[in-house]
C-alpha cells in the first residue's frame, strides 16, 4: 500500500488520467524561441531580450497555473511537493504554481456506481463498466448449480485523503471486492432462492459485507446500495427454469385470489352472524316484555274482579263486544222477549216443519 508522502502521480477515479495536466514548461520555452526568430531574422536576439521573453513567459505560466476550481459537488486534495497538504472546499482557490502544488478533484457528493454483468451506453467512469462481463456473472450457487447474475453497486466518496492515498487503485479494487462478496452470499443459497425468493436477502448481505470490508482496507468508499438485475440460469437450462419461475408466479397468484375471496366472504358472514344475533336479541326482548306486560295487566284484572266480580265480569264482556263487533259487517242482536227477528221469520219451526 503506497504512503501518501511518495509523490506519487495522482489520478483521477473516473477518468484515469492527471487531473491537473499541464503543457511542459520546454515546449513554451520552443514556441517562445520560434516566436521570438520571427522578430529577429538573423536567429539571435539579445541576450537582454531573451531573458525578458523567458521572464514573461515563466510568469504567464505562473499565473495562469497558480489558480483552479472546484465544483460544488467536489473537494480537492493539495499536495506540495508530492506530500499531502490540505482539503479545500468547493469554489475559486489558488495555490503555489510550477507544479509545487497539484490540486485533485475528487467528486464526494456525486453518487458513483459500478455494473457487473452489463455496461450502460456513455459512462465515463472506466471502472464501471466491466472488461469482462461474462465472467463476473458465471456464478455456482449452494445446490452446486449455474447462475448468471447481474448486479450494481452505487457508492460515494465519503473520505477523499483514504480515497487517493491508502489504497493504490480503490475504484478497482472495490469491484473485486464485490465480486467477490456476491459470490460467498449466492454460493450459500439455492438457485431457486437466487432466481426467486432470495433477491432481497441477497441484495442486504451483500451490502454489509461490502461495507465491512470497504471500512476494513480504508478505502474511503461508502456504498449506499446493492441491487440485484438480471439472474438467469444458463442457457441450455434456461426454458425449464421459465417453466418453474411461471409455476411459482402462478402459485402466488392462486394464494393471493384465494386471500382476497377470503377477505370478501368472512366478513360478510360475520356481518350477517352478528344481525342475526342482534335481531333474535330483539325479538327475545319484545316476547319477554309483552309477556311481563300481560302478566301485569292480567293480575291487575284479577285483583279488580275479586273486589268486584259481577261488574268485572261484566266490563270484560263490553270489551270484548267492543274488539269483536267492529269487525263483523252483518249484525243480529236477539233479545229473549223477542220471538222472532221478522214476522215472516219463525225462530222456533223445527226443520222439517211447514210455516
Amino acid at each position: 500500500m503506497p504512503n501518501q508522502d511518495n509523490g506519487r502521480e495522482n489520478r483521477g477515479p473516473w477518468s484515469g488520467k492527471p487531473t491537473n495536466a499541464r503543457p511542459e514548461f520546454d515546449d513554451l520555452l520552443r514556441q517562445g524561441q520560434e516566436r521570438l526568430q520571427d522578430y529577429f531574422p538573423s536567429g539571435r536576439p539579445p541576450a537582454k531580450t531573451f531573458l525578458i521573453a523567458a521572464a514573461l513567459a515563466v510568469a504567464a505560466l505562473g499565473i495562469w497555473s497558480s489558480y483552479y476550481t472546484v465544483p460544488s459537488d467536489s473537494v480537492a486534495i493539495v499536495q506540495r511537493f508530492g506530500k499531502y497538504n490540505a482539503e479545500v472546499s468547493p469554489g475559486l482557490h489558488f495555490k503555489i504554481p510550477l507544479g509545487v502544488d497539484v490540486a485533485t478533484v475528487v467528486p464526494v457528493k456525486r453518487q458513483l456506481k459500478q455494473e457487473f454483468g452489463f455496461t450502460t451506453p456513455g459512462a465515463t467512469d472506466p471502472y464501471q463498466s466491466p472488461t469482462d462481463g461474462r465472467r463476473e456473472t458465471e456464478m455456482v450457487t449452494g445446490d452446486l448449480n449455474a447462475a448468471l447474475v447481474e448486479w450494481v453497486v452505487q457508492y460515494r466518496i465519503s473520505e477523499p485523503r483514504k480515497f487517493l492515498f491508502e489504497v493504490r487503485e480503490p475504484s478497482a479494487t472495490l469491484r473485486y471486492v464485490s465480486e467477490s462478496v456476491m459470490r460467498e452470499v449466492v454460493g450459500d443459497r439455492t438457485v431457486d432462492e437466487v432466481i426467486t425468493v432470495g433477491r432481497q436477502e441477497i441484495e442486504n448481505e451483500a451490502l454489509l459485507k461490502m461495507q465491512a470490508l470497504a471500512t476494513k482496507y480504508a478505502m474511503g468508499i461508502s456504498i449506499d446500495q446493492v441491487q440485484l438485475k438480471n439472474i438467469n440460469p444458463p442457457q441450455p437450462v434456461q426454458a425449464s427454469f421459465n417453466e418453474v419461475n411461471q409455476a411459482q408466479q402462478e402459485k402466488e397468484r392462486l394464494i393471493n385470489e384465494a386471500r382476497r375471496e377470503y377477505n370478501k366472504v368472512i366478513p360478510l358472514a360475520e356481518g350477517e352472524k352478528d344481525q342475526r344475533i342482534r335481531e333474535a336479541d330483539g325479538y327475545r326482548l319484545k316476547r319477554t316484555n309483552e309477556a311481563e306486560g300481560d302478566a301485569a295487566r292480567f293480575t291487575a284484572l284479577l285483583s279488580e274482579y275479586r273486589k268486584a266480580p259481577e261488574v268485572t265480569r261484566r266490563r270484560i264482556y263490553i270489551e270484548t263486544l267492543q274488539d269483536v263487533l267492529p269487525g263483523i259487517r252483518s249484525k243480529i242482536i236477539v233479545d229473549g222477549s223477542t220471538r222472532s227477528i221478522l214476522p215472516l221469520l219463525n225462530l222456533d219451526r223445527q226443520p222439517g216443519e211447514k210455516q
